[in-house]
């Protein structure tokens, strides 16, 4: 199965399924001498685990992180950093009865038509919990950015038909539901309430901001710091949607209104405003990068839904086990892992990469 690694310069290779006995990845290409902060690992896990709130699965995993290679005395030595983290609650006969059907909306169907094979058990290698690689790699990426004075923070912009349209981007919002702006966490839970409760499930609107970004990162014309940060956002499960700065908007403005014009900021030059995101022509321009990724709904509901099987006959399922009324909670850290990948890779294809 092709397909499990993302990154030029620093590369992350994926590998494990949800059912399985461990999930794991090597990131290669990381600097040595970066200090390993256990702390930040622990904090970064923490947010995507399950089971800690209403509003998400209540699978019941520890996500604790194993490091098997790549660091010696506290510090990266930049040889390959091998690391796994075991599964430990799996409830696979929850899924008996999809082995052969396939589900609405889900991997499955596609899946078999591509490797003639499915593992049903949570969706096997197709699972969101694929994404705890992506968040242990993303916070050792956090600590290479750290050094650089990169900040990398997100936080929910919409849940359902609660759409969140200020200017608030609060970094520090705690708690199951991290809303950029405080007041909005009320009506946000009250939307996962209402599909949960319905049996149903509701997606979302992530936002993401990148900040002290350096002019100039990006390697055009086919790897545009855009065009990788897309296929990072496109290659999260249940990402649907996914733009940049002022995203989709600017097809109903002006060029005059589009256009983020400069000015002299003592020595230098600098934007008045920032439609653009930060990224122009595939490259930064030193602003902040501001990007959004639409979740779709958790396909996984407990009502009858028809499908048909493996057979070819129709059918009809009702979807049972430990499945998240809304993804996007826990997804916001998933975003700002992909983020901080891409922005630590493209900073090592244009610095070289060895110490950091």
């Amino acid at each position: 199965m092709a397909g499990n690694s993302i990154g030029h310069v620093l590369k992350l290779t994926s590998f494990g399924e949800s059912h399985g006995a461990a999930l794991g990845g090597v990131l290669d290409g990381y600097p040595s001498g970066i200090w390993i902060d256990q702390d930040l690992i622990l904090a970064e896990m923490a947010r995507r685990r399950p089971g800690s709130s209403r509003f998400s699965t209540q699978r019941q995993e520890a996500d604790k992180t194993e490091i098997l290679s790549g660091v010696f005395e506290g510090r990266s030595t930049g040889t390959p950093i091998g690391f796994i983290i075991r599964n430990s609650d799996q409830h696979s006969k929850d899924y008996d009865a999809l082995k052969d059907v396939y589900r609405p909306s889900h991997a499955d169907y596609a899946y078999h038509q591509r490797y003639s094979i499915v593992d049903h058990r949570g969706g096997g290698r197709s699972s969101g919990r694929e994404s705890a690689v992506r968040v242990m790699a993303g916070a050792l990426a956090k600590m290479y950015l750290r050094e650089k004075g990169i900040t990398v923070n997100a936080g929910i912009r919409c849940i359902g038909s609660v759409r969140d349209t200020g200017t608030v981007f609060n970094t520090g919002t705690p708690g199951p539901v991290p809303a950029l702006d405080p007041t909005f966490i009320p009506a946000f839970e009250a939307e996962i309430d209402k599909a949960r409760m319905a049996l149903d499930s509701v997606g979302g609107v992530v936002e993401c901001r990148i900040g002290n970004v350096p002019a100039g990162l990006g390697d055009p014309v086919y790897d545009k710091l855009s065009a990788d940060l897309a296929k990072a956002m496109f290659s999260i499960g249940a990402v649907k949607g996914f733009e940049i700065g002022d995203g989709f908007s600017l097809a109903g403005m002006l060029g005059s209104q589009a256009n983020d014009q400069m000015e002299m900021d003592g020595a230098r030059p600098s934007f008045i405003t920032n439609h653009s995101g930060g990224i122009q022509g595939g490259l930064s321009n030193g602003e902040q990068i501001i990007l959004r990724v639409a979740f779709k709904p958790t396909p996984s509901i407990s009502q009858v839904q028809h499908t048909v099987n493996a057979s070819g006959q129709d059918t009809e399922l009702v979807i049972k086990g430990r499945h998240d009324p809304c993804i996007v909670p826990r997804a916001v850290v998933v975003v700002e892992a992909m983020a901080a990948l891409t922005i630590a890779d493209h900073l090592l294809m244009r610095d070289g990469y060895g110490k950091a």
